[in-house]
């Protein structure tokens, strides 16, 4: 796990190597002013030579100055390393997330991406800039102040075989139980900003309603959960400092009792023992440096495993069978297609689908709320896959396009309609980024958006809030459709997106589409009989099944669910 989140440090590993040389200077300096220290007491202090004193005080003053410098270095450098790693991470973790289909997305929930993305890289980062340090140098200063100590005395340096195991045990119980509630706090964020998330995006609901009590309520609890998992945690992670002086003292304690000793019957002299309890302490701080290392660890490899089980999820779309073709005429066919959201699921949301959409033709769906209409259409860029079947483009398989090819060839305007901050020119040009301004207008003409255009404080440089809530719904239906259509795709997809404007609105939009787009693949989800009722075809969907295919009047002739779908609609509309 450790070697796979630094494998993302790239071009970062240099001020990780720089660092660490930095902390191993830094650390021989000071484990070097102990034993200067311990040499002045007896010689200097002891024949009373001053200038020896002032020599060897000298040398301690410029072994600590140089000591500070490279402690400077080794920190800037290691900042560098984490916050590096940090953004390399992030990278990666959301260049996969571009990669994901619809059935990987839906795997995990928008809130934990955003925590993963979020917080646990903002843990791994933080590890590394304020642990390589401790991690570094603790396990050097440990081993060389042990070294030393014996080099001292190594029968009062037998203290360490009783204080280090002991100080390990209780550590090793304190990381075992403060592991698993590190998980769950990371969970906990998830439910906060999920909650966040649902509130803000449905705060014109929630204020419509008058539920901003129950949905304060709501995110009391969650976040009175995460306090509550955070709290124990903490508690049992702030057991090590005690824990750790408790081990400290004892040993200083017995140290200075046993030296004590040694000192009084000649067996070992006053500096030797001063610059022994020097050692003890760095030992003791070293140890303690450690056991904070591994408890940023634990969280950060906590963390970790998150981010990997992004990083692992296996991409349902792949571009195996590509090669290099564009579609060129927008044929559709669609033979014996099976699907469902689930593997394990039971029964199939999309069943035995047989189509064929010619070139140039516009085809309407309609169908009940659940009838699987947008589902039908989402499998034609593959934004999710057939789990059996066939579909084909220009008669070859949508798998032998690739993706980037087969998306630029299609336009969806989805259910949902989706703008971004930034103007309204700025959006158009999502379709397509080097659109002349003619190329706009004229998509804009034929979707209807040149009727309210005029309107906006500044036209076509209007700054769109975000998701543009500046609009309205009508509008934002219109600008998604002139974004469609500036993208000129080979298949247009118009998901219930004319659900918002009026019939004569939608009238002007349908015959723009047909009188300047005759050769472009247009395909209508619509509740409104009236929205289809001029299509080429139109394919009735109930419950996944094919449930009638004809033209308007074949199937106000024959087919009864259409019948039903009309009269329910006849009364005060213009059919």
């Amino acid at each position: 796990m450790i070697r796979r989140i630094f494998s993302y440090m790239g071009k970062y590993k240099k001020d990780a190597y720089i660092a660490g040389l930095c902390i191993g200077i830094e650390v021989v300096l000071e484990l070097l002013v102990p034993f200067i220290m311990a040499d002045l007491v007896d010689v200097g202090v002891a024949n009373r030579d001053r200038q020896y004193i002032f020599q060897q005080g000298a040398l301690m003053v410029f072994c600590a100055v140089l000591a500070m410098i490279f402690g400077t270095g080794s920190a800037k450098y290691a900042a560098r390393a984490g916050q590096g790693l940090g953004a390399e991470l992030r990278k990666a973790e959301y260049q996969k997330l571009q990669e994901f289909s619809f059935a990987n997305t839906d795997k995990f929930k928008t809130s934990s991406l955003v925590t993963r993305l979020t917080s646990d890289v903002t843990t791994i980062q933080n590890s590394v800039s304020t642990g390589m340090r401790p991690a570094c140098r603790a396990p050097v200063m440990m081993i060389a102040a042990l070294v030393l100590s014996f080099s001292i005395n190594a029968e009062l340096a037998i203290v360490f075989l009783v204080a280090v195991p002991v100080l390990g045990f209780l550590l090793f119980m304190i990381i075992r139980s403060v592991r698993p509630m590190f998980s769950r706090m990371q969970n906990a964020i998830d439910q906060v900003n999920r909650v966040i998330q649902e509130n803000l995006t449905a705060v014109r609901v929630v204020k419509a309603y008058v539920r901003g009590d129950y949905e304060s309520a709501k995110f009391t609890e969650v976040n009175q959960n995460w306090r509550d998992i955070s709290e124990h945690a903490f508690r049992l992670t702030a057991l090590n400092m005690p824990v750790m002086q408790l081990v400290m003292y004892s040993t200083i304690v017995s140290i200075l009792w046993f030296g004590g000793n040694m000192v009084q019957v000649g067996g070992m002299q006053v500096g030797e023992l001063t610059g022994f309890l020097s050692y003890v302490l760095q030992v003791l701080n070293s140890l303690m440096m450690i056991s904070n290392v591994f408890m940023m660890l634990t969280r950060a490899l906590t963390s970790g495993a998150r981010i990997m089980e992004v990083m692992d999820e296996e991409v349902t779309i792949r571009e195996d069978r590509a090669r290099d073709i564009e579609v060129t005429r927008g044929e559709i066919d669609f033979s014996h297609v099976y699907f469902k959201y689930r593997a394990e699921a039971e029964e199939y949301v999309l069943s035995d689908i047989n189509l064929h959409i010619g070139g140039g033709q516009t085809v309407g769906i309609i169908g009940q709320t659940g009838s699987a209409k947008s589902t039908l259409v989402q499998l034609i860029p593959r934004l999710y896959e057939a789990v059996s079947g066939q579909i084909t483009i220009d008669g070859v398989p949508i798998e032998e396009y690739p993706l980037e090819h087969l998306r630029d060839a299609i336009a969806m305007v989805l259910q949902k309609n989706t703008l971004f901050s930034g103007t309204v020119k700025d959006n158009l040009r999502w379709g397509k980024e080097d659109a002349t301004d003619a190329e706009i207008e004229e998509a804009c003409r034929i979707a209807c958006v040149d009727e309210f255009i005029g309107k906006l404080s500044d036209g076509y440089d209007t700054e769109l809030g975000q998701g543009g809530v500046n609009v309205s719904g009508g509008q934002k239906q219109r600008l998604c459709i002139a974004r469609a259509i500036l993208k000129n795709p080979k298949v247009l997809i118009l998901d219930d997106s004319t659900s918002a404007v009026d019939t004569a609105t939608e009238a002007r939009i349908r015959e723009g589409l047909a009188q300047k787009l005759p050769n472009m693949t247009k395909i209508i989800i619509a509740q409104r009989i009236s929205s289809v009722k001029h299509a080429d075809q139109i394919l009735i969907l109930d419950s996944g099944k094919m449930a009638g295919l004809g033209t308007h009047s074949e199937l106000l002739a024959t087919n009864k669910i259409y019948q039903e779908i009309y009269e329910s609609q006849k009364e005060g509309a213009d059919l």
